[in-house]
């Protein structure tokens, strides 16, 4: 509503505003854009558990190629390659492990270098569950950095640089400890990084 009113001054008046009072009018209105943008990603941290469903046996293989549809766009664009491993069937809320695999890719695509994306996405079996990798060639992460992007609203790069509203890592890590499991990142700067995330064998069925 803030956005609109603004908008709808700016047209209304624009012959009598000045540069200056353009320019006022076009900080409100990022202002409150960016104000809706961080109320809406509030509201997907907070529906990981409001909004979650049951677990159930769910083909990582099928949630990784949805994900995918729903980054068709930004694949094809950036020239991306996309390499499977083993993708087993896993205990998930199915449309939560969508909505993981879509962030790690998503960020891939994103914070990618001068090279087109290869992207690498695999799982191996390990004591108690089933680890998953998502690893790319991208510009990587400072290591001391490693625990602080999975901090809601955790930003390493400015937004003219990197849009976003850096929540997308804080719901992969929300998501994956209400599966009763664990995220990760392995990356150096310029080296790429690679995403790893645990789920058990039963995770326990949450609210």
């Amino acid at each position: 509503m803030i956005t609109s009113y603004l908008q709808l001054l700016e047209r209304r008046y624009a012959g009598r505003l000045d540069d200056e009072g353009l320019e006022f009018i076009g900080f409100a209105v990022d202002g409150a854009s960016r104000m809706q943008e961080l109320i809406n990603a509030l509201l997907i941290y907070s529906r990981v558990f409001s909004r979650a469903q049951p677990v159930e046996p769910v083909d990582s293989g099928t949630a990784v190629a949805e994900a995918l549809a729903h980054l068709e766009q930004k694949v094809v664009s950036s020239g991306a390659e996309i390499a499977l491993g083993p993708l087993p069937i896993v205990r998930a809320d199915r449309a939560q492990l969508v909505q993981v695999f879509e962030q790690l890719i998503d960020n891939a695509l994103k914070f990618r270098a001068q090279t087109p994306p290869r992207i690498l996405i695999d799982a191996q079996r390990i004591d108690g569950g089933i680890r998953f990798r998502v690893r790319d060639n991208g510009i990587g992460i400072d290591p001391r950095c490693h625990e602080r992007i999975f901090q809601i609203f955790s930003r390493l790069h400015p937004r003219d640089q990197y849009p976003g509203t850096g929540i997308g890592l804080a719901v992969v890590q929300r998501i994956v400890e209400r599966h009763g499991g664990r995220c990760w990142v392995e990356s150096t700067e310029g080296a790429g990084s690679t995403f790893y995330f645990s789920l058990p064998d039963h995770p326990a069925e949450a609210a």
